[in-house]
Formats: structure tokens, C-alpha cells, sequence
């Protein structure tokens, strides 16, 4: 009995697919491979090292005593841990909501018919490519109290100079305003992808039925970019408990610790200062760093979920 020789016969056929998968799980494997050595090796080994570490006495030469949760200890009642606190959560204040206002009020404005707005984007988004020590740098140069460009603007307009260097309020004024110019391109470029994703026909549909312009916005157009918000809420919100490069190039935390955020204090602490039991203690401060932020993020998507669940009526 011969076999027809366009049919398989039942025993390849089950085979077949068998191979597919298991090739097609090789060649994924490899391709996913690097990457996953890469996250363990310089992602989760850090972290996890960190929390040993954490629960040690450990200084610049090395020597090494178990602490146990002394460091938190520690931590609660250091009072220039509090004031970092303190710092980062101003920074915050005045960062997150400001920059997303801006942001959108910008990315309103570009995306409708101006002249050269293509340009106008480049510009804005521009300081967002440029590192954060190189900004921290042009922003030291240009609040410098003695030969800054600031300065020297407001005298020629007529009105005095600022301390922006030796005074510790204007100092975190001069950090958070180079933060906004460094960060508002890029709220503006998300806000200009949700605002490009809004249906033009629902704005349409609106103004037919007589709503004005600010009530389009306010009552379509605003919510529609629900997404786009939560997203920059948290990386703003993430990104203002994480920076470090801007501050450490404008200031290095000072005058005193009046600039200090919390994860410059860590730094401070673990490779700035001098004496015992510092590494740890810096290490215990970073692990405080993470689980504030990963409680920032729980939070915020917990938010985030509700407000969806009630938009869809469940």
C-alpha cells in the first residue's frame, strides 16, 4: 500500500508541532537571555545586597558587625534624615503638579495649528536629552550668586540680586526650577501623544450641542487623557524620590542640608563621609528610598483602578 505524497502521516504530523514549539522556545530563550543576566547582575543581586547590607555595621575598609535593624533605628531618629524628607517632599510639591501643568498647557498649544510648532517641540523636549550633571551644571553656572546670568538679569531690570547659593530656601528654589525646565518637555511629549489619541469627532459632537471651549476640555478632552496622567504621576512621583545628579551638581546638598534630598543623603552617607557604620547606614536609607516608592506606585495604581472601575460603572 503506498502513502499519498502530499499526506503526512499521523505520527510527523504530531511531532511537528512539538519541534515548532520547542525551537521556537529556544531561539526565545536565547534572544531573552542576556537580558535576564543582565536585570539579575545589575538590578535585583544590587537590591538584594542592599537589604544584607542594611542590617550590618559596615564601614569604608570593610569591616563588618551584625546590626540588626539598628540602622533603622537610627534612621527613625535622625533628624537629617527627616529634613531630607522634608526637602524631597517640597521638590516634590513644586515639581510634579507644576511640570504636569505646564506640560499640558504646552502640549495644548502645540498641538493645535501654530506656526512652527515642530520647532517650538524640539526646543522644549531639548534639555530632557541632555544628562542630568550637565543640566546641574548650566543650572550652578547660571544661579551663581556672584557672576550668574540670573542675577545679573535681575539687576539689569532693576531689581536686587538673590542669594541663590548661601541661602538654603532660594537654593531648593533654584534646584526645582531647573528641574522644571529639564522635566517639562517631557510631560509636554506624553500630553501631545493622549491629546493626538483624542477622537476629534467626540470634540466635534461637543461643540454641536453648544459646549464652549474650556467645557469640551474640561468634560472630554481632560479625562480622555486619564491614561496619559497616571502615567506621568508616576514617573514624576518616582523620578522626584530618585534625583540625585541635578542636586549633587547644583549644590552637593548644601548650604548644610538644606537642599539634601533623600537619596542624596544616601549617597552623603554611604561615600561622602567619613567614620564607621556609614555603608550600612547609607544601605538603609536606600531600602527606605524603594519601599517609599513602591508604596507611592501601589497607591497610585490602586487610584487609578477605582477610578476605572467607576468610569465603567462596575
Amino acid at each position: 500500500m503506498t502513502t499519498h505524497p502530499l499526506r503526512i502521516p499521523a505520527a510527523r504530523r504530531s511531532r511537528t508541532p512539538f519541534r515548532v514549539r520547542a525551537t521556537s522556545g529556544l531561539a526565545a530563550s536565547g534572544f531573552l537571555l542576556p537580558n535576564v543576566v543582565m536585570l539579575g547582575v545589575f538590578t535585583l543581586f544590587p537590591l538584594v545586597y542592599a537589604f544584607v547590607i542594611s542590617f550590618q555595621s559596615l564601614d569604608s575598609l570593610g569591616w563588618t558587625t551584625w546590626a540588626g535593624f539598628g540602622n533603622y533605628v537610627t534612621m527613625v531618629t535622625d533628624p537629617v534624615f527627616w529634613q531630607s524628607m522634608a526637602n524631597t517632599g517640597v521638590f516634590t510639591l513644586f515639581t510634579v503638579p507644576v511640570g504636569m501643568a505646564l506640560g499640558l498647557g504646552i502640549a495644548v498649544l502645540l498641538n493645535g495649528v501654530l506656526p512652527g510648532r515642530t520647532v517650538f517641540r524640539s526646543i522644549i523636549f531639548l534639555p530632557l536629552v541632555v544628562s542630568g550633571v550637565a543640566t546641574g551644571v548650566l543650572g550652578a553656572w547660571m544661579f551663581d550668586q556672584n557672576n550668574g546670568f540670573i542675577d545679573k538679569m535681575l539687576q539689569a531690570i532693576g531689581l536686587p540680586s538673590v542669594d541663590w547659593q548661601s541661602n538654603g530656601t532660594w537654593a531648593l528654589t533654584a534646584i526645582i526650577l531647573v528641574t522644571l525646565w529639564q522635566r517639562v518637555g517631557f510631560d509636554m511629549l506624553i500630553y501631545l501623544a493622549g491629546l493626538q489619541g483624542v477622537d476629534p469627532a467626540v470634540q466635534e459632537a461637543a461643540r454641536v450641542d453648544g459646549a464652549t471651549g474650556w467645557q469640551s476640555f474640561r468634560y472630554i478632552t481632560l479625562p480622555l487623557l486619564g491614561p496619559s496622567t497616571f502615567f506621568l504621576l508616576i514617573m514624576n512621583l518616582i523620578y522626584s524620590f530618585q534625583v540625585f545628579d541635578t542636586v549633587w551638581a547644583m549644590t552637593r546638598g548644601g548650604p548644610g542640608y538644606s537642599t539634601t534630598t533623600i537619596v542624596s543623603y544616601a549617597y552623603r552617607l554611604a561615600f561622602d563621609e567619613s567614620g564607621p557604620s556609614l555603608l550600612g547606614y547609607g544601605a538603609a536609607v536606600g531600602v527606605a528610598i524603594y519601599l517609599i516608592t513602591l508604596a507611592i506606585t501601589a497607591v497610585q495604581w490602586r487610584l487609578n483602578t477605582r477610578r476605572e472601575l467607576a468610569e465603567q460603572g462596575v
